[in-house]
C-alpha cells in the first residue's frame, strides 16, 4: 500500500482551520515578508497548493512542555527548540543561572571566570581532553574541520548522504542527481529477487563526486570534498584509497534526516580507518550530544572521536557551541598548553578562530547550570527519558501497522520520527501530518516529521501526543488521505 495524495477538499478544510486558529501569525507574516528576509519553515519546499500555510506560528510565551501562540493558542511541544530543551521551557536551574549572571553584568572581552568550570564539565561528561566554545553549530563543525586540516596538512574531507553540518560551505554538498539515480534503480532492482543479482553488482559503483547543495556555494569547494552513502562498507574502501589526500571525515553519527540508521559497526570499522590513516574523525553531536547519554552518541556507540561539536542541549537554552577534542588537534588553537614560572612555551602551530561573542557569560553560566544537572543526574536521566521514547514509538507503531498504515516510526534517544526508509508516504502528506498536529494543539515546524520528548513531558502530555497522531493519522487507511 502507497499512501496517495490528500484530496483537494480535505486541504481546503486542513487550510481553513489552520489559518482561523492562527491568524495573527499569518497576518504578522504577511506584514514582515518585505522587510524581513526570513526562511524559518525549512521542512519542506514552498508549493502553490500549500502556500496559505507557509509561515510560523509566532510564540509570545513557554513553560515546560508547552508554548502559548499570539492567538492564545495553547500547544504541547515537541519541537522543544530543535531539540534544545531537554528539560522542558524555562527550567528555574537554569533561569536561576541565568539571572544571577545577568545581575553580575554581561562582560564581553575579558575572560570569563566560568570558562574554566563549564570546559571541565565538558571535559567529564564526554572524555574529550580539551575544549573550546563558539555561538553555533555551524561555526563549530567550521572549526573542527580548519583544527582537521591544519594538524593532517591535507585538504579534502569525507561527508556522508543525508547528513546535515550546517550552513558553512564545504558543509553545504550533495551527492551529483546522477548518484540518486542509481541508488533508486538498485532499490527497484532489490524488490525483485530475480534482479538482486544486478543491484549487489550496481552497489559496487558508488559515486564519490560531491556537487554544491545550495546556489552560491562555488563548484571549487566541491573540489575537496567526497559524499559517500552512510553505513555502507564500500564507504570505507572509498577512505581507504583516498586516505593520504583526506583530513577528516565528517560524520553525524545518527543522522537527523535518517535516523532509523544506527550503524555500530560502520562506526567501529570508520574509527578504526581513520585512526591508522591519520584522518581526524569528526563526530557532529548537535542533535546526539547529551540527549541519548551524558556522553552523546560515543558513550552510547562506544569510541571516541578526534573531535566533537556540540550546540542545542549544551547551552541550556542560549546561544552556545562546543568543539572538543583530542590534545593532538585541539593544540592547533592555542599551541598547546605551557606553564608560567619556567621556559615552557607554545609548541604547535597554530590556525585562525576568532568570535566577539564565543564564551558569552550568560550562555556560559546557562551551560554550566546545565551540564551540572546533567552531571549530578547520571545517565538514568536519559535512560528514563529514552524508555518513555520507546513506549511512545512502540504504541506509534502498533497502530499504525494494526491500521494497515504504511508508516513506521524510529527514535534514537528522545528523539523520534517517521522512518522514511520503512515508509510509503507522498511528500505532500508528509508535510501535512505537521499541520495537522498543530490543529490538535501539538506544536512542531510545519513539513517535520517528528520530534523531541523532555523531561517536562507529563505522561498525560505524551498520551495527548498520541492520539494526536493517531488522529492525523488515521485518514490515511481510508481511500482519501489527510
Amino acid at each position: 500500500m502507497t499512501l496517495t495524495q490528500p484530496p483537494p477538499t480535505d486541504l481546503k478544510t486542513l487550510i481553513d482551520t489552520y489559518n482561523h486558529r492562527t491568524r495573527t501569525s499569518k497576518q504578522l507574516a504577511a506584514a514582515n515578508r518585505a522587510v524581513m528576509a526570513d526562511k524559518s519553515a525549512i521542512g519542506y519546499a514552498f508549493s502553490p497548493e500549500i502556500k496559505e500555510l507557509c509561515y510560523p506560528i509566532v510564540a509570545v510565551r513557554s513553560q515546560g512542555s508547552r508554548l502559548w501562540d499570539i492567538d492564545g493558542n495553547e500547544y504541547i511541544d515537541i519541537l522543544m527548540g530543535l531539540g534544545t530543551n531537554l528539560f522542558g521551557h524555562n527550567p528555574p536551574f537554569i533561569k536561576a543561572a541565568i539571572e544571577a549572571q545577568l545581575d553580575q553584568g554581561i562582560q564581553i572581552g575579558p575572560q570569563s571566570e566560568l570558562v574554566g568550570e563549564v570546559a571541565r564539565l565538558v571535559r567529564d561528561l564526554t572524555g574529550l581532553e580539551r575544549v573550546t566554545f563558539s555561538n553555533t553549530g555551524t561555526e563549530a563543525v567550521m572549526t573542527a574541520v580548519r583544527l582537521a586540516r591544519t594538524v593532517t596538512r591535507r585538504s579534502k574531507i569525507a561527508v556522508f548522504t543525508n547528513s546535515y553540518h550546517g550552513h558553512f560551505d564545504a558543509a553545504l554538498m550533495r551527492a551529483p542527481l546522477s548518484e540518486y539515480a542509481r541508488k533508486k534503480v538498485m532499490r527497484s532492482l532489490q524488490a525483485r529477487p530475480l534482479l538482486a543479482p544486478l543491484a549487489a553488482l550496481m552497489q559496487h559503483f558508488q559515486g564519490t563526486r560531491a556537487v554544491p547543495a545550495a546556489l552560491g556555494v562555488p563548484n571549487a569547494i566541491a573540489k575537496d570534498v567526497l559524499v559517500l552513502d552512510y553505513g555502507n562498507p564500500k564507504s570505507l574502501d572509498v577512505i581507504k584509497a583516498h586516505r593520504h589526500q583526506l583530513a577528516a571525515v565528517l560524520v553525524e553519527p545518527v543522522q537527523s534526516r535518517c535516523p532509523e540508521l544506527q550503524p555500530r559497526d560502520f562506526l567501529h570499522a570508520l574509527r578504526d580507518l581513520t585512526q591508522a590513516a591519520g584522518i581526524a574523525l569528526i563526530f557532529d553531536e548537535m542533535v546526539t550530544g547529551f540527549r541519548v547519554h551524558p556522553g552523546g552518541a560515543q558513550a552510547h556507540f562506544g569510541l571516541h572521536a578526534d573531535l566533537a561539536t556540540y550546540s542545542k542541549i549544551a547551552g541550556g537554552g542560549l546561544p552556545l557551541s562546543i568543539i572538543a577534542g583530542s590534545s593532538r588537534f585541539m593544540d592547533a588553537i592555542d599551541g598547546g598548553p605551557w606553564q608560567f614560572g619556567d621556559n615552557s612555551a607554545p609548541q604547535i602551530p597554530t590556525t585562525f578562530f576568532a568570535g566577539t561573542y564565543c564564551k558569552h557569560p550568560l550562555a556560559l553560566a546557562a551551560a554550566r547550570a546545565t551540564l551540572q544537572h546533567l552531571k549530578d543526574q547520571g545517565p538514568e536521566l536519559q535512560h528514563t527519558l529514552n524508555q518513555r521514547t520507546t513506549d511512545l514509538v512502540n504504541r506509534l507503531n502498533a497502530f499504525t501497522t494494526s491500521a494497515d498504515i504504511p508508516i513506521q516510526f524510529t527514535q534514537f534517544g528522545s528523539f523520534f520520527a517517521i522512518a522514511l526508509t520503512q515508509s510509503q508516504i507522498p511528500p505532500s502528506s508528509l508535510s501535512l501530518i505537521s499541520y495537522h498536529l498543530l490543529n490538535q494543539g501539538i506544536h512542531l515546524r510545519g513539513g517535520d516529521r517528528g520530534g523531541f520528548l523532555s523531561t517536562a513531558h507529563t505522561s498525560e502530555d505524551i498520551d495527548r501526543i498520541f492520539q494526536a497522531f493517531q488522529t492525523s493519522l488515521t485518514p490515511l487507511q481510508s481511500k482519501s488521505p489527510l
